[in-house]
């Protein structure tokens, strides 16, 4: 199995300090900043642009995991590497041609990732699964921090690593929603390598995010 990733959430850190809450990350040995794009149109949240991570980039060279939850997604795919993504997952309801969008990442030179929603039926990414670097389970319905977890995910995160070990693809399995310690175990087990987590890595033990990831981790 997989080495298991940890990759915070910056959703919920100090906005006013973002550059520090970065480097707090890096010191706490994250794998890499999960950085969540919304447009208050596909999900019902505005968050930061290009611009911004742009900006960020400067603070560590940890991988930045851009979820792009924004629609048309394709037109904005290019600013966000041109930004410093290093993996761009976008969501297939929100590309008019997921192909066509997969492959402007891959020639971008960056990582692809596809992200699934509760209700999004792994079928949906029948013929592109050689082509993609790593599936984003959604845990929650997409838009806001600090939702619980829905269990019914599980079951899907073990059928898409029945999959992948049936065929031997090589994309990473990432879970993002409500991930905390009293379910990370399960997700691990079900089959996922990156857990995404922002409530719990920046306000359990009392912000101690080292031993919050340590701890997500060695589930």
């Amino acid at each position: 199995m997989k080495k298991i990733q940890i990759s915070p959430s910056i959703l919920s850190a100090d906005f006013s300090r973002l550059g520090n809450e970065i480097k707090r990350l890096e010191e706490g040995r994250a794998d890499m900043i999960h950085v969540d794009v919304m447009d208050g149109h596909f999900v019902p949240n505005l968050t930061i642009g290009p611009t911004v991570i742009k900006a960020l980039r400067n603070y560590t060279k940890l991988p930045f995991d851009v979820h792009l939850m924004i629609s048309s997604v394709h037109k904005y795919i290019k600013d966000y590497a041109e930004a410093g993504a290093d993996i761009i997952t976008v969501h297939p309801e929100a590309t008019e041609d997921l192909s066509e969008s997969i492959n402007l990442i891959r020639k971008l030179n960056k990582k692809v990732g596809v992200s699934l929603n509760p209700n999004t039926n792994i079928s949906i990414l029948d013929g592109y699964l050689p082509n993609i670097d790593l599936i984003l389970i959604m845990s929650v319905y997409p838009g806001f921090g600090g939702q619980k977890f829905i269990p019914d995910v599980i079951e899907k995160i073990k059928s898409l690593k029945d999959i992948k070990e049936k065929n031997k693809y090589c994309f990473d399995i990432e879970v993002d929603g409500g991930i905390n310690f009293s379910n990370s175990k399960e997700v691990i087990n079900a089959g996922a390598n990156i857990l995404v987590s922002g409530t719990t890595i920046f306000k359990e033990n009392n912000g101690d995010i080292k031993k919050n990831i340590e701890t997500l981790r060695s589930q």
